[in-house]
């Protein structure tokens, strides 16, 4: 008869990659995560996991079982669970996927909530992969923050909150002190660019459609209208993979970068960065919370999206 704490130990570890993180997350030593994990090899004769450069690597076996036994272990715990969620006892773990902005802007204010409601509760903040759907069907995320433009029926697409953009240089920047900067300043300076990758494209046909979300904090094109418009164009001195690492190289160069105003006023406290208001105009972009639509009649699901509802709205 099969061992259903097998089965969590080899749902933690696909997800872990780590004897050592899926240990500490299941409160075993990482000689019994072996030994069960061995047990688990011999009773489905395959090896499961194999010793990689960076972590334990799945076999393609592990790989096809896993999604159908993360899913299982969902709907078993929520068989047996409480009809009521109580967050003040709860240790259940939620897996947010989060980008720079809402990590910065909302995170710490989010996470000290609750910290104070529910202390038991256990918070991840995930990075956006290309297989969010799937992850989701599998329970392995419950939420995701971003600025989302399209995504599947089968998914709650909600507003949380509008944020306004802002062009910054570092603060003693030498062409930009003047109160008022026109575009043709603007363009002076080079620019810092954040990646365009799209990490999802939407497919008409198909009824697993992937996300579209915004790569970057972009103005949906404005600043390139107003570009054409009068004539000029920009030099573009550096593309980097994110607003954090946007703002970094402004603060110690002489270029100027686009990012959101609440995450630049966190680095212009700081005496780091002055911001610049568009001389154009400038849409504001929406930050939208996405989650399965068949998950809010679950209590613990219903909880934490009200309670990052209740922090954006607080911001």
């Amino acid at each position: 008869m099969l061992d259903l704490n097998l089965l969590r130990v080899f749902d933690i570890l696909l997800e872990e990659r780590s004897v050592t993180r899926t240990g500490a997350r299941l409160g075993l030593t990482q000689s019994a995560v072996s030994h069960s994990l061995n047990r688990l090899r011999y009773l489905l004769s395959d090896e499961l996991f194999v010793r990689g450069p960076s972590g334990m690597q799945p076999t393609p076996r592990a790989v096809e079982m896993g999604p159908q036994v993360h899913a299982a272990l969902n709907q078993l715990q929520s068989a047996l669970a409480p009809a009521d969620f109580d967050p003040a006892t709860s240790e259940r773990r939620f897996t947010v996927v989060a980008g720079t902005y809402a990590s910065a802007v909302m995170a710490p204010s989010w996470v000290d909530r609750v910290a104070h409601v529910a202390p038991r509760v256990e918070l991840a903040i995930a990075e956006f992969s290309g297989d969010m759907p799937e992850r989701f069907d599998a329970r392995r995320v419950d939420f995701l923050i971003a600025s989302v433009l399209a995504a599947p029926e089968r998914f709650v697409r909600e507003s949380l909150l509008t944020e306004a953009l802002v062009w910054v240089v570092r603060a003693d920047h030498p062409r930009f002190q003047d109160v008022k900067i026109d575009l043709e300043t603007l363009v002076s300076a080079p620019h810092v660019v954040i990646s365009r990758r799209l990490p999802g494209l939407i497919n008409e046909g198909g009824e697993r459609r992937a996300f579209v979300t915004r790569a970057s904090w972009e103005d949906a094109g404005a600043f390139e209208s107003a570009l054409t418009a009068r004539g000029l164009t920009r030099r573009i001195g550096v593309t980097v993979p994110d607003t954090y690492a946007a703002m970094a190289v402004a603060a110690f160069s002489d270029m100027a970068t686009l990012v959101p105003r609440r995450l630049a006023l966190l680095s212009a406290a700081a005496g780091r960065l002055k911001l610049i208001e568009p001389p154009y105009e400038s849409p504001m972009v929406e930050l939208n919370l996405l989650f399965l639509k068949e998950r809010l009649a679950e209590p613990a699901i219903a909880w934490m999206r009200d309670l990052i509802r209740a922090t954006a709205t607080a911001l």
